[in-house]
């Protein structure tokens, strides 16, 4: 089992910038892709950004467009989001999720872990 703890979500203006954050913690994290999602009020869960365990391969969903790196902490165990050029419709809850079924993972069906889910909130 992997525990996943998601942090560093809040409220940013238009054009801000927010960087989060997922922990993991349980089974070794040295084989767990890992991988973020978001889903708004009323909405369905999208993929937003996965990594490989190694780190070494990432995806991005297409709306990210530049504006959001993912990256693996030096110990691997953790996995951050970074958010530039925030807009109003990047306003979600965003889930950190992990899986061992391939380097990366794009869909939601393939997670098998998530984390309780991080706010953040664009302003203008």
């Amino acid at each position: 089992q992997v525990h996943l703890v998601e942090s560093g979500g809040g409220l940013v203006q238009i054009g801000g910038s927010l960087r989060l954050s997922c922990t993991a913690s349980g089974r070794t994290s040295s084989t767990v892709a890992m991988g973020w999602f978001r889903q708004a009020p009323g909405k369905e869960r999208d993929f937003v950004a996965a990594i490989s365990a190694s780190g070494g391969s990432t995806s991005y969903a297409r709306f990210v467009q530049g504006r959001f790196t993912i990256s693996r902490g030096a110990g691997k165990n953790i996995v951050y989001l970074q958010m530039t050029n925030l807009k109003p419709e990047d306003t979600a809850t965003y889930y950190c999720g992990g899986h061992e079924r391939g380097p990366v993972g794009i869909d939601i069906d393939e997670y098998d872990y998530w984390g309780q889910g991080t706010q953040v909130t664009v302003s203008s």
